[in-house]
């Protein structure tokens, strides 16, 4: 009975929520999403996530992309090591902002913290690239940085802005 609420919950999240397409700037960007994201929790732009009050940014790629840089304040959950454990402290309605790359990542992550409990998840549409290609800064341990590790040169065409790391 409890899985079937949290199913439903998931469903009401995602019908309740506006959908972020199209809030990608590069429309080969905004087409790749299309087709990669299930779209199965609700999503949220750049521009709005930057303006949620009190959210927790949660970083759902490897610890070697994270060293290069992150959303200011964004703890590391990973994403082949993720553990749901290491987030019990938060209150389930804290409003949670999960990224990665581009958003394949995060959306599973977030997947997840939706089927266990939590009611205020979202997806950041295009994730850390399109932070940046947006303009928003990121940082690493000294502060202020360009660089972004762009997974891989195959992934790395859809970050327009900054220094690519592989």
């Amino acid at each position: 009975m409890f899985r079937v609420l949290q199913i439903l919950l998931a469903v009401f999240l995602l019908a309740s929520s506006p959908c972020c397409f199209g809030q990608v700037r590069n429309k080969a960007f905004k087409t790749m999403l299309g087709g990669l994201l299930s779209h199965s929790v609700p999503e949220i732009d750049v521009q709005a996530a930057a303006e949620i009050r009190n959210a927790i940014f949660l970083d759902a790629r490897e610890r070697v992309e994270y060293n290069v840089s992150r959303i200011d304040g964004a703890l590391h959950i990973g994403y082949n090591h993720f553990d749901l454990n290491a987030l019990e402290h938060l209150p389930r309605n804290t409003p949670v902002v999960v990224y990665c790359s581009v958003g394949y990542r995060s959306e599973k992550i977030a997947e997840k913290l939706v089927l266990n409990g939590f009611s205020s998840v979202y997806n950041l549409y295009g994730g850390i690239f399109e932070w940046v290609n947006q303009g928003r800064t990121v940082v690493c341990e000294s502060g202020v940085t360009d660089r972004v590790h762009a997974f891989d040169k195959t992934w790395g065409v859809w970050l327009s802005k900054g220094t690519r790391v592989y």
